[in-house]
């Protein structure tokens, strides 16, 4: 029997923005050394979502810790909080600003789920494979239908009485870091 080590990287920090972003760069630098540059985009996405979860909903403190795992073909990414309040994925409202989080990490992830952590936390976590042909050959065209499949899924735009026009366009922002 071959038996493969598991791969782990351990961040503990408060889920604060500004941490948030450095968080993100840790996960990228460790991807990039396993090898897995393809799943960059994904991971950071995944670990940005739940890291903003935590930092806009979890009492009584923003202490959590980032678990990035590599077993043979899956990539593991868990955040772990001191919250027991299991969240809920609710369906957003087409314009609203925020609610989609947990919605875009199952849809860009293998599997997702969370877990109780004792009696005073919980783990939220999402797995990517690492074996898919994205992860050996990403390609561009590849990428641009998820993200269009993406952008179709979670952004309903009206068109104008003329057809060509949306009557809004769906927001947009940007995290620093």
């Amino acid at each position: 029997m071959i038996s493969y080590p598991s791969r782990h990287c351990t961040v503990e920090l408060q889920a604060l923005p500004s941490r948030i972003g450095q968080v993100r760069r840790i996960v990228s630098a460790q991807l990039r050394y396993w090898h897995l540059d393809a799943l960059i985009d994904r991971a950071s996405l995944g670990v940005t979502e739940l890291l903003s979860n935590v930092h806009r909903h979890a009492q009584p403190d923003k202490t959590c810790t980032v678990e990035i795992e590599l077993l043979l073909d899956r990539l593991t990414v868990s955040v772990r909080d001191h919250d027991p309040r299991m969240p809920v994925v609710d369906d957003a409202e087409p314009l609203a600003t925020c609610g989609r989080g947990l919605a875009m990490v199952a849809a860009m992830s293998e599997s997702w789920g969370v877990r109780p952590d004792g009696e005073s936390g919980k783990v939220v976590w999402f797995t990517l494979p690492t074996s898919s042909p994205a992860v050996a050959a990403p390609s561009h065209r590849s990428r641009r239908a998820v993200q269009e499949k993406a952008a179709r899924r979670f952004a309903e735009v009206g068109h104008s009485a003329d057809g060509l026009r949306p009557d809004h366009a769906p927001a947009r922002s940007a995290v620093a870091g």
